[in-house]
């Protein structure tokens, strides 16, 4: 599979986000690798993987629909690890990630293969009903929303689909339990095949 164009690359890497290197080119790997049709990315935060995933989503002739309600998840509010006080929206006082996510957009030259939707995956699943050929689950990461996401979006997943879990790890000293829970969950549930992973990069194929 071709890596990602240089150009693109530099953007990617100069975007804000918690998604190394070699995880990044993974993601991108495997969206070269799904079928083409409609993508959907949970989580966008500046878009450092939408760069990935968009480009992908072009040399597949498929489109690429980014969620994200651009307030940040728990671990970048205020007094947490990663808060970010650059993110911050004078005019509300609160995270605010979108402007940076249009900028990394632009300088991508990816608008016309990204569309942008802004809202929680609660108001966003009530109303979804596109089938998906990729779904990349990198959203918050509490218990209760990660088991939401997937409960929502991975049933739109079409056989042959493929489904990317971000944040997996194994051992509960290495992270979160959440998306852990929620690979397990693909995994037990006979409807999902593991067929790779880089780091905390998990990646599945519907059956």
């Amino acid at each position: 599979m071709p890596p990602l164009d240089p150009d693109l690359l530099a953007v990617a890497e100069a975007t804000k986000g918690f998604l190394p290197a070699d995880e990044a080119a993974a993601l991108h790997e495997a969206g070269l690798a799904a079928p083409p049709g409609t993508w959907l990315e949970v989580g966008t935060y500046c878009g450092r993987s939408t760069v990935h995933l968009g480009a992908a989503a072009r040399a597949r002739g498929s489109r690429l629909v980014t969620l994200d309600h651009h307030r940040g998840s728990e671990e970048n509010q205020p007094g947490w690890e990663w808060h970010d006080t650059s993110l911050v929206d004078a005019h509300t006082g609160r995270l605010e990630t979108l402007p940076s996510l249009r900028r990394t957009l632009w300088d991508a030259a990816l608008d016309d293969v990204v569309s942008v939707v802004v809202g929680t995956t609660q108001q966003v699943a009530g109303w979804w009903t596109t089938p998906l050929t990729l779904l990349f689950l990198d959203g918050n990461h509490t218990e209760q929303v990660a088991q939401h996401d997937y409960a929502a979006f991975a049933p739109h997943v079409v056989a042959g689909g493929t489904l990317l879990i971000h944040d997996v790890f194994e051992r509960p000293e290495d992270g979160g339990r959440p998306p852990w829970n929620v690979f397990c969950r693909a995994r037990d549930s006979g409807e999902f095949e593991p067929v790779g992973q880089q780091g905390s990069l998990r990646w599945l194929r519907r059956v």
